[in-house]
C-alpha cells in the first residue's frame, strides 16, 4: 500500500526542508503530488525516493540540470546509459578543475595569512590591507559551479 504523506510527514522521512520540496517541485524535479478533499499535498513512496536521489545527487555538488537529466533516464530504465556516463565524467572533471582552483585559493588564503603573524591594531592589519589593495579585482567564478556568487 502507497503511503499517504503530508509535505511536513515527507520533509521529516527524507531530512529535506518544506520549502525545498516546494521548490523541486516547482522546477519540475518531483512530480506534483495528490491532493486531500482538504486541499493538502499527499505524497506517496514514489516521491520518497526520487527526494533521496535528488538529495543524493545535490550532495555530489550535481547542478538541478544535471540531475533533471538523471531523473530522465531514472524514468526511462529502458534507455541506454550512454549520455549519463557522459555527464558523470564531465561532472568529474568539473570536480577535478575546482579543487584545482580551491588549492590556489588555500595558497592565497596562507599568503594573505602571513601578512599578519600577531594580534595588533585594524590599522595595521597585513590581512585587511592586503583585501583592500586588490589591483585586478576578486578571481572571478572561483568554486562555483553555476558561475554565481555565494
Amino acid at each position: 500500500m502507497q503511503s499517504k504523506l503530508k509535505i511536513g510527514e515527507l520533509a521529516e522521512r527524507t531530512g529535506c526542508l518544506v520549502e525545498t520540496i516546494r521548490f523541486y517541485e516547482r522546477k519540475s524535479l518531483l512530480p506534483a503530488p495528490t491532493r486531500s478533499e482538504g486541499n493538502y499535498r499527499l505524497y506517496n513512496d514514489g516521491h520518497i525516493e526520487r527526494l533521496r536521489f535528488i538529495r543524493h545527487c545535490r550532495s555530489l555538488d550535481m547542478t538541478l540540470d544535471e540531475i533533471r537529466v538523471l531523473l530522465r533516464f531514472t524514468d526511462a530504465p529502458d534507455e541506454n546509459c550512454g549520455e549519463v556516463n557522459l555527464l558523470l565524467d564531465k561532472h568529474i572533471s568539473h570536480v577535478a578543475d575546482r579543487i584545482k582552483e580551491l588549492k590556489r585559493l588555500a595558497h592565497q588564503l596562507q599568503d594573505l595569512r602571513k601578512t599578519c603573524l600577531k594580534s595588533q591594531a585594524a590599522k595595521d592589519c597585513g590581512i585587511l590591507q592586503g583585501l583592500a589593495n586588490v589591483k585586478d579585482g576578486p578571481p572571478k567564478n572561483l568554486g562555483t559551479h553555476g558561475g554565481g556568487c555565494h
